[in-house]
């Protein structure tokens, strides 16, 4: 007999093993070549082949300006989001603890109490202190998936809160610089006010001299004007982004303390590291895989809802009730059966589900491989962003350098050549001005290439 039920355990064994129904996650092959575009090719792709990636720097490293430091951590504590992801981790611990749970027998105890009198007696007393347990026995892996794709479904709740987390940080970093190029743009703006207000000053006086008109002194008013109106325009741009900023660090909207755009010291050579290093250091590619992984789990419970749910139940109780003699007064009444279900008419529910389980794998997969391409993608663009904005930058400050000796010329030849106009003045101080404006956004567009970068690379780490 003990034989026939080893062979009997053995052959359900090697059933189970064949149908896969007790198999791991393995990693699927993924599209990776050419993840990162050359930013000096318009074809090629690049050859990484740093290990070490700027995305595993901790952020304090990365941003080191002390009041945005102050800014970040506050967001961290009080964001919104990222208070609401911490809620979700916990939710899910909860629910994988319930999974784990469902390998341990399940007890109730139910105490019963009767009295019974009959025409007037002497009421008989009877007790029963039942206590029942049933266990399940997870022979075909039902409960094992269920708890591993809770166990895949924590892991990316986890990487959904560093999602999170990587975006307050990028979102913060971001708004903090475009309020220091909004400051520096402003400030340029005022300087560029009292600049043309002198011209308007100048040109009434050269007007009451005889050679320059109203014509004249009305185009450098209106000039001084459109510069007030830019400043105006600045200054409301400065408070809808400190609105947005207060929002970001879950606080009512008020003053951003900040410092200044020239001040700032940022990275300037980046390793973005092999490119199938992404797929763990990017927490949102990280956590479609985690999904894609608990799919899978889902697809096997799928399958083992196909095979018999054995059931253990047993039951003990204290009782005085003797029904029959069978059992003396105060005495235990022990019981156990063993059950076993087996699907039969639900076998179109159970193909329904299994095909809907492959297809969401199936789905799970190609977000995943969406979420590697959108890696290298955001990779690219901000280095491309990085590379580009450096060369403007350069550039707009040779032209900022050359508009500002042309300006001071201009002016000079205006006051001693009858034949030089107003115009070349007014000309003159809006090339000046939109290049100035020019040259203060892409040092701007530097910065926000390296947080974008940042977070393209998977950044956000203490």
């Amino acid at each position: 007999m003990k034989v026939r039920n080893i062979i009997l355990f053995a052959s359900a064994a090697a059933v189970m093993s064949s149908c896969g129904l007790y198999n791991k996650y393995e990693r699927p092959d993924v599209n990776t070549q050419g993840l990162v575009r050359d930013t000096a090719s318009i074809s090629d792709t690049l050859a990484v082949s740093d290990t070490a990636s700027f995305g595993n720097l901790p952020w304090r490293s990365v941003f080191t300006d002390p009041q945005l430091q102050t800014l970040i951590e506050y967001a961290l504590e009080h964001n919104t989001n990222m208070l609401n992801a911490a809620l979700n981790v916990k939710m899910v611990q909860a629910q994988l603890t319930a999974a784990k749970l469902a390998f341990v027998p399940s007890f109730t105890f139910s105490p019963q109490g009767t009295l019974s009198s009959w025409d007037g007696h002497t009421p008989s007393k009877v007790y029963s202190l039942p206590v029942q347990a049933s266990w399940s026995i997870d022979l075909f892996g039902n409960l094992l998936n269920a708890k591993r794709s809770a166990q895949m479904q924590l892991l990316a709740t986890k990487d959904y809160q560093l999602v999170v987390k990587t975006g307050v940080i990028s979102n913060v970093a971001n708004m903090y610089y475009t309020l220091m190029m909004l400051d520096r743009q402003l400030e340029i703006v005022n300087n560029m006010a009292d600049l043309t207000k002198e011209t308007w000053r100048i040109m009434k006086l050269r007007k009451e001299m005889g050679p320059v008109n109203e014509t004249a002194v009305q185009s450098a008013e209106a000039n001084y004007y459109s510069v007030l109106s830019q400043a105006a325009d600045l200054r409301r741009q400065i408070r809808e982004t400190e609105n947005s900023m207060s929002l970001l660090l879950g606080q009512p909207a008020q003053t951003i303390a900040r410092g200044k755009l020239e001040n700032q010291s940022l990275p300037s050579s980046f390793s973005t590291g092999v490119s199938i290093s992404m797929l763990n250091n990017r927490p949102d590619v990280h956590y479609a895989e985690m999904t894609l992984a608990s799919c899978f789990y889902d697809v096997q419970q799928a399958r083992s809802k196909f095979y018999p749910n054995i059931t253990i139940s047993g039951s003990g109780a204290f009782t005085n009730n003797g029904t029959g003699g069978i059992v003396n007064p105060g005495k235990w009444l022990l019981s156990a059966v063993g059950s076993l279900t087996q699907p039969i008419f639900a076998r179109g529910q159970l193909i329904a589900g299994l095909k809907v389980a492959k297809a969401q794998q199936e789905q799970a997969f190609n977000t995943w491989q969406q979420a590697v391409l959108s890696a290298g993608s955001e990779v690219s663009n901000a280095l491309v962003l990085y590379n580009s904005s450096d060369e403007k930058s350069k550039l707009d400050g040779k032209r900022v350098e050359v508009l500002t000796k042309n300006v001071e010329m201009t002016k000079e030849l205006f006051s001693s050549r009858p034949n030089t106009t107003y115009l070349e003045i007014i000309t003159a101080e809006s090339n000046l001005l939109n290049a100035q404006l020019a040259k203060v956004q892409d040092d701007f567009y530097k910065m926000q290439a390296v947080v974008n970068l940042y977070y393209a690379l998977g950044g956000g780490r203490d």
